[in-house]
């Protein structure tokens, strides 16, 4: 039963077959009947009986009639033997070979797309099998109940890929996110006691060094929050978050400044608020950190919003610009090795822009020093 199965089942063998063998047949039809049209008019009919009846002209069989002996019969002087055993033009026989040309060749054309459809799909499933994975999001899956046989094992192969994949990058941020948790509390235990030691230099390094380290778990485990529990997204005015932002840092005697390019308009994104916020904060304290000032300018050109943040320190190299967005990435050879910082801020902050749908770029400044650019889309007023 299973061999049946296999046999008269839906293959691409079957459909190429079907299909080949209708474009022969409608070929040999269509090509049979203009070049009827064209040679064997009523008018040009010669007198005297009516002679048997010719076969289609083939390309693998020379034109003329088939008597009942079942070989060809020599076809009459001229240049082929058309329908009737009539001589066929050679313009005629050109007009076969092109009907059947066209035919073969649309036919062709139709079904390279009808039997390529089911890699389109599996093409386009696994270009976004990476963004969906990475913004935590259900992988793509693909029909395994229609098509061919082979079409329905590739499909539930790449399924359960996705699936597998999906599965090991959730467990292995959750181990993450579970190790950065535990390791909170003997970091707490280790600065009490050092706090409770005589104070000097070296306790003040370590205390400093568990403080960065204490950060930087910080910051691990608010990225594994976003990541598995985002908030709610609301509108959200991104000029005023970025007012705060300015002069929370103002006030605290920081070289910051806001350049607003678009004072009438409105500057307003959908997303979760504290997670804008810690984009800001982490693109403005990336600044001041290894520039030692920031500028941030905000543009509205819709359907999008753009905030530029500008610092006037030694800038990237251009190959290295990419990389350090990846995670605990430190550029220590162009930024100020004493700066800090955990190698994670430009990391969160690009991950977060784009599961707000949008990006975040740098660029060396012709003048020097480093540009980030954020682009948001922009909520349009109701």
């Amino acid at each position: 039963m299973g061999r049946l199965r296999r046999l008269f089942g839906d293959t691409l063998f079957k459909r190429l077959m079907l299909l080949m063998w209708v474009a022969l047949v409608a070929s040999h039809l269509l090509s049979f009947a203009a070049v009827r049209g064209v040679a064997g008019g009523p008018g040009d009919a010669p007198p005297g009986p009516r002679p048997e009846a010719g076969v289609p002209p083939l390309a693998s069989l020379p034109p003329g009639t088939l008597p009942e002996g079942g070989r060809p019969a020599p076809p009459p002087a001229g240049r082929g033997g058309g329908p009737g055993g009539r001589s066929l033009p050679l313009g005629s026989l050109w007009l076969d070979y092109l009907v059947r040309f066209l035919v073969i060749g649309g036919a062709a054309w139709w079904g390279a797309r009808w039997l390529s459809q089911p890699m389109r799909r599996l093409a386009e499933a696994s270009r976004t099998l990476g963004p969906a994975i990475a913004l935590h999001r259900p992988a793509p899956r693909l029909d395994d109940q229609a098509g061919t046989r082979e079409v329905r094992q590739a499909a539930a192969v790449f399924n359960d890929m996705a699936q597998q994949l999906h599965e090991q990058f959730d467990a292995q941020g959750l181990l993450m996110a579970a190790i950065s948790h535990d390791l909170r509390t003997p970091l707490a235990r280790m600065r009490l006691r050092l706090e409770a030691m005589d104070p000097g230099p070296q306790v003040e390094r370590c205390i400093a060094d568990l403080q960065d380290m204490d950060a930087l778990i910080g910051n691990v485990l608010s990225m594994m929050r976003d990541q598995h529990a985002p908030a709610a997204r609301q509108r959200v005015d991104l000029r005023a978050l970025l007012q705060a932002q300015v002069d929370d840092l103002a006030e605290q005697g920081l070289p910051v400044r806001l350049v607003d390019e678009a004072p009438g308009r409105d500057a307003i994104v959908v997303g979760q608020a504290e997670a804008l916020q810690r984009i800001l904060g982490n693109l403005l304290g990336n600044a001041l950190r290894h520039a030692g000032s920031a500028e941030a300018t905000l543009r509205v050109d819709t359907p999008q919003v753009l905030l530029c943040i500008d610092d006037h320190g030694p800038g990237i190299p251009e190959a290295q610009l990419e990389m350090v967005f990846r995670p605990f990435y430190r550029v220590e050879t162009s930024r100020s090795p004493q700066a800090g910082g955990s190698g994670l801020g430009l990391y969160i902050a690009r991950d977060l822009a784009l599961r707000h749908g949008g990006s975040l770029v740098l660029a060396n400044r012709p003048g020097g020093g480093l540009r980030a650019t954020l682009s948001l889309p922009q909520k349009q007023s109701a």
